[in-house]
Order: structure tokens, then C-alpha cells, then sequence
């Protein structure tokens, strides 16, 4: 197909080669110029991340025995209301 899109397209044009073979304009511009290959981009760390510490921390307050059957947003609530 690509080859009959190649003869075809010398002598009548992109457009009617396209409308001929069945093949986007889109499609065969974008064949022209492929995208470039991108470098694979190095993993950034959120600012408001936690860190490891405050993590663990709340990852023990979470499994207390009295907050098990509650969801964080409760979790958080009930801390806000002790003072914590």
C-alpha cells in the first residue's frame, strides 16, 4: 500500500493519493516527521510528601486497636478534636 501511495502521490498530489488509497493526510504527514524519543524523566518528589518518619507515625496511629473499623477522614477528625 505504501508503495502504491508513493507512485500515486508523485503524479496526482498528497491529497487525492490519500483520498485514493484510503489513507489519512493526517496519517501520512505525521509518517513524515515521527515523533521524537523522549529520555526517561528522573522521579520527583512531592514537596507536601511525607517523609519516612511522619509516614510510620501515621501508619501506627491508624492501626490503633480503637481506630480499626473507622476511615481516615474519621481517624484525622478524632485527632483534631484531642489536640494532635
Amino acid at each position: 500500500m505504501d508503495e502504491a501511495f508513493t507512485a500515486v502521490e508523485h503524479e496526482l498530489g498528497t491529497t487525492a493519493a490519500c483520498r485514493l488509497t484510503g489513507r489519512s493526510r493526517a496519517t501520512h504527514y505525521r509518517r513524515l516527521k515521527p515523533t521524537p524519543v523522549r529520555e526517561p524523566r528522573s522521579p520527583q518528589v512531592q514537596p507536601s510528601a511525607l517523609t519516612a518518619e511522619e509516614r510510620n507515625a501515621v501508619m501506627e496511629l491508624m492501626n490503633r486497636p480503637e481506630y480499626a473499623e473507622l476511615a481516615p477522614a474519621q481517624i484525622w477528625a478524632r485527632e483534631l478534636d484531642t489536640g494532635r
